[in-house]
């Protein structure tokens, strides 16, 4: 195997894993970084009120990015098992079905997304002083749509064949590219809130550019050819009945996490801007999580396409236990120094004291959290994608918005809101385990 490939299914299982995930939880990151240097800019340089307004996107965006973002996950699992079953010539047909659906996909979001932004941010109730802000944040950021995207397309292809590097490597380079545009925009030039959104597409758009350069290149081991790119009819349906549930999953949790962002919204920008500032700490608790689950989805997909089913449970046991340990080390971490860190954001001590409340009350439970994406990742790997799917539905939809309707009317007090989430990461850990241990989850892929 070449550097830009790599066969999962042979050497120690742990360190397979270890080294697959490791630049995976970089990646993640140099993202959170990405992510997070628009709120510190904007916080620091513009005030509450922009750092409400930036802050008040976050879970509307992912609403939109989610579903597509888990048909990426159901296209990845299908090259990864084609890989490990060295069945080239479909993996390659998945391979140019995804990247045409990312296209489409990224056409429609851009599109939908400039247009709908003032009606959905007024449907979330957010604050008068921050909402023309926000709707210039939000609809720059998706004229950058199809960068977004199709980077992810990009990079879910390279990690499906094993190649977790230089995913790693291209999102060093637009991480730094955005951070020096920030400073420009903001800090230097004064722009106002939208240039952060706008430094951020760009940095997304030289991401997708780099991919594609290596993608499409005449000595890639694995190679992307235009004009092969297209709907394969027999593979879009496979993409899409794995990736279908993860996608449904992703946007439905939204919905409800866009609740959860109505009812910060409804305690004004103080709350919008300590709950945003949070959301940045969360990430960083957020990196092993996310990382081991996707390491474990690719990991377990490539392994049983090989039919090495014993190999495949050892990682799982193995993931599972050092992803929990890691988030639950750095969660505990961030909530001591909570307080410090939200004030890095913004100083303002209404501000602080929200969104070291929130960490102090989330974070110590985030090996929950952990449990619950793991198992998730494995499910996928193994192509039970309705599983993780169902359980979260009910979970951290279903049950977290019937919570915040009966909570919120009986006492109105943030910390209350807060609580939604370590109570339903339960609840979802509890089935999750339960699965896990009682069905034949390692035998095949879904019919």
């Amino acid at each position: 195997m070449s550097a830009q490939t790599q066969d999962l299914t042979k050497g120690d299982v742990r360190g397979v894993i270890l080294r697959f995930a490791a630049p995976l939880f970089l990646s993640q990151l140099f993202q959170q970084l990405y992510n997070s240097v628009d709120s510190l800019i904007v916080g620091n340089y513009l005030g509450k009120q922009a750092l409400a307004a930036v802050s008040s996107s976050g879970s509307l965006i992912f609403l939109f990015i989610g579903f597509f973002g888990g048909i990426s996950i159901g296209a990845g699992v299908v090259i990864s098992r084609y890989f490990g079953a060295r069945e080239r010539g479909k993996m390659l047909l998945a391979i140019h079905t995804n990247v045409a659906f990312g296209l489409a996909s990224g056409a429609f979001l851009m599109v939908f997304g400039v247009l709908m932004t003032p009606l959905l941010l007024r449907w979330m109730g957010t604050a008068p002083d921050v909402i023309d802000g926000s709707i210039r944040y939000f609809r720059i950021y998706f004229l950058g749509a199809i960068p977004l995207v199709m980077y992810n397309t990009l990079t879910g292809i390279m990690r499906a064949l094993g190649d977790s590097r230089r995913p790693l490597y291209y999102l060093i380079f637009s991480s730094l590219l955005n951070v020096a545009l920030d400073l420009l925009f903001v800090a230097k030039l004064g722009f106002g809130v939208g240039s952060a959104a706008a430094a951020t597409a760009i940095a997304q758009g030289s991401s997708m550019v780099l991919c594609f350069l290596a993608l499409t290149r005449r000595n890639a081991e694995v190679r992307i050819d235009w004009r092969k790119i297209g709907f394969d009819p027999t593979m879009l349906r496979e993409i899409v009945r794995n990736g279908i549930p993860a996608g449904v999953q992703n946007s439905v949790i939204s919905i409800a996490n866009v609740l959860v962002q109505s009812n910060i919204n409804s305690f004004g920008s103080d709350a919008m801007a300590g709950c945003g500032s949070y959301s940045k700490l969360e990430g960083f608790c957020f990196l092993p999580v996310i990382s081991f689950s996707a390491a474990l989805t690719t990991v377990i997909s490539q392994n049983l396409g090989a039919k090495q089913y014993d190999r495949a449970k050892r990682a799982a046991r193995f993931g599972i236990a050092f992803c929990l340990i890691l988030a639950e080390i750095i969660g505990l971490t961030i909530a001591s120094f909570a307080p410090r860190l939200i004030a890095v954001f913004n100083s303002d001590p209404d501000v602080v004291a929200i969104g070291a409340l929130q960490c102090r009350t989330e974070l110590p439970f985030f090996f929950l959290l952990s449990f619950s994406h793991c198992i998730a990742g494995i499910c996928r790997g193994a192509g039970k994608s309705k599983v993780p799917m169902l359980v979260m539905l009910s979970t951290w939809c279903v049950f977290r918005i019937l919570y915040l309707t009966v909570a919120m009317r009986i006492v109105h007090e943030i910390r209350f809101l807060f609580f939604a989430y370590p109570i339903t990461w339960s609840l979802s850990s509890l089935l999750f385990l339960i699965y896990y241990l009682k069905s034949d989850w390692i035998h095949g892929f879904d019919s």
